[in-house]
């Protein structure tokens, strides 16, 4: 065990405050264990100032209603959000990043698509 600045000794990561054991009630095991079993959930949160959500976190939850509520208590303590998605992890398809060329590389040789090509009206305005 290491010290202190007063010389006492600290327990190391894992022991309890008397340096023995978890450190972990027994309620706790079985608490910690349910999380492990629950599905993990992906949070996106659109604030007040904005128009789209924006990745939060992620967390365990037993069910999506499960899941919205503890990201509601967990993301948006402050009020500063208005609306709330939970997604299973499971469900998210996403990319490599080993294959950003053959994902985002065709783009380049399309510069139609590049929005200098098109007038846009004055009463369009923030544009």
């Amino acid at each position: 065990m290491k010290g202190n600045d007063a010389g006492t000794p600290l327990p190391s990561p894992g022991q309890g405050r008397d340096g023995e054991g978890s450190g972990v009630k027994p309620g706790q095991k079985a608490i910690a264990q349910a999380l492990r079993e629950w599905p993990l959930w992906e949070v996106f949160v659109r604030s007040k100032q904005g128009i789209e959500h924006k990745h939060c976190g992620s967390l365990h939850a037993s069910d999506a209603q499960h899941a919205l509520q503890m990201a509601r208590d967990v993301y948006t303590r402050r009020q500063e959000g208005v609306s709330i998605w939970v997604v299973p992890s499971a469900s998210i398809t996403a990319s490599e990043p080993n294959d950003k060329a053959e994902f985002f590389d065709p783009a380049a040789d399309k510069v139609y698509r590049h929005p200098s090509f098109y007038a846009i009206p004055d009463e369009v305005g923030h544009m």
